[in-house]
């Protein structure tokens, strides 16, 4: 009894469907149902999707499946008639969005990675980092010198915890390294000759012929050059929570679903819990999360710090996410984010302001203690008024 109650609803789907396909000019809408199903959609979302592909005058709506300009169109119809109509706070026009979100992104990784990746190690670039992992021994630092189809040069690989005076020749190794946009991949190899490369003591090692793609990128994300602030996470606080006083004064560098780089003044260490507020299309965003890494420019006396996000509030990720994919509706925006409550501006002159980059500050105490004390705030060519 059960499938025949299920045969005759989905056989009265299907009626509904093709019913409406001649109604509306013979479009493949019997297709584009398939299409959303093997794509994950929901019988539902997949017939808001066909509701978009009409507004947005779809000449062929089954692309919309496999082509970034088509969808990116929908989304932008959507997140244009969510904003004019005020349902922004909406959980499900969120939830929709999010779910086309998720497809669009998986368009791309999937496109970057047939587009980005490599198949053996002499399409590695110059100066690629590298970590090698030697049995017994340990994993060691390195970086391509050089790179001919013969062999490959890396400098002497380093790790504190072993001697400088090592021996290499004949010593069989996996060498893992991570490619910019693309992802991670593993290779096993042997050194067989100890030389100096540029007056640097290197090894040579044997190409490897087949390499192993692990660790995908999970996310896209886009290069900024944007002033934020930088804040220490409150335990008591809820962690997304917009401040109305500026923090440390910083720059957000790039930024993705899954997390940001921000450059600041001195140095750093990773594991800080820290958040990030800036402006997106005249909106104030704030990400939580912690810092995984730095990279220290001595030169300079500026520290990136690569943080990673903690989960967002979906319509914070959908804001972000619209950023990355370039889908936010453009407006003039503040250059600082705390036009947020009552239309006011707060004041950088108020108690617990930020630190002044051109004088340089002290970002420990700026940051609560939280950074050694001898990290000063010196972005040279910041612009923030």
């Amino acid at each position: 009894m059960t499938i025949l109650v299920i045969a005759v609803i989905v056989l009265g789907l299907l009626f509904f469907v093709v019913s409406r396909s001649k109604k509306e000019g013979g479009a493949s809408w019997v297709q584009f149902f398939v299409k959303g199903r093997e794509a994950g959609f929901s019988f539902k979302e997949t017939e808001m999707l066909r509701h978009l592909a009409i507004q947005c005058n779809l000449e062929f709506p089954n692309t919309l499946f496999e082509s970034q300009s088509q969808l990116d169109k929908c989304i932008h119809s959507l997140v244009r008639s969510v904003k004019m109509s005020g349902e922004n706070e909406e959980q499900g026009a969120q939830d929709f969005l999010s779910k086309l979100y998720d497809y669009r992104k998986k368009i791309e990784i999937d496109k970057s990675a047939i587009r980005n990746s490599i198949s053996n190690s002499r399409n590695i670039s110059e100066s690629q980092t590298l970590r090698v992992l030697v049995a017994g021994s340990g994993v060691f630092r390195s970086h391509v010198i050089k790179n001919t189809n013969e062999y490959m040069t890396i400098s002497r690989p380093v790790n504190k915890k072993n001697p400088s005076n090592m021996p290499w020749i004949g010593t069989k190794i996996s060498v893992y390294f991570w490619r910019e946009d693309d992802a991670g991949y593993v290779f096993d190899s042997e050194v067989i000759d100890e030389v100096y490369s540029l007056g640097f003591p290197a090894l040579k090692i044997i190409q490897g012929e087949s390499l192993f793609r692990t660790q995908k990128r999970k996310s896209i994300r886009t290069k900024l050059h944007k002033a934020a602030f930088l804040y220490l996470v409150p335990a008591h606080e809820p962690p997304h929570k917009i401040e109305i006083d500026p923090g440390l004064k910083c720059f957000l560098e790039d930024i993705s679903d899954t997390g940001c780089a921000v450059t600041v003044g001195g140095k750093a260490d990773p594991g800080l819990r820290v958040k990030v507020q800036f402006a997106l299309s005249n909106a104030a965003v704030c990400m939580t999360g912690t810092v995984r890494s730095t990279e220290f420019k001595e030169d300079a006396n500026r520290s990136t710090l690569h943080i990673e996000a903690e989960t967002l509030p979906i319509e914070i990720r959908n804001h972000i996410l619209g950023e990355v994919f370039g889908l936010l509706p453009e407006e003039d925006e503040d250059e600082l984010p705390f036009r947020v409550l009552d239309g006011e501006t707060a004041s950088s002159g108020t108690d617990g302001g930020s630190a002044d980059i051109e004088q340089g500050g002290d970002l420990s105490a700026d940051l609560d203690g939280a950074i050694s004390s001898n990290v000063t705030v010196s972005v040279a060519d910041a612009e923030i008024q």
